[in-house]
């Protein structure tokens, strides 16, 4: 039965080893920047891969005091662009680590 405990020992080694790759990628991911952008470039939203938003820039063009709602459409649709990229990037990244592991509700 000894065979076993070291194939134990091995597993938790490479376990450690990947929950230490998992915490560096989900730190270099709120590193990233993600633009999301609406209007042809009018709004541009700036999110980390944490999906924090850093910074919006709105040119001034699209600022028209009588179409309000125009610009909020744009900002919330520049952030769910921004959002989605982050989401699409943050799967990719840390989806590396449950390839061909089966554990359903990770992320």
């Amino acid at each position: 039965m000894r065979g076993g405990m070291g194939n134990m020992q091995k597993m938790m080694k490479q376990m450690q080893k990947m929950q230490k790759d998992m915490a560096k990628a989900q730190e270099e991911l709120g590193e990233q920047r993600i633009e999301g952008t609406a209007g042809g470039g009018m709004v541009t939203v700036i999110v980390t891969g944490h999906k924090e938003v850093v910074d919006v820039q709105i040119k001034q063009e699209v600022v028209d005091p009588d179409d309000v709602e125009m610009l909020q459409d744009l900002v919330l649709a520049a952030t769910n662009d921004a959002l989605k990229k982050a989401d699409d990037l943050a799967n990719s990244t840390m989806g590396q680590f449950t390839k061909g592991m089966n554990l359903p509700g990770m992320f």
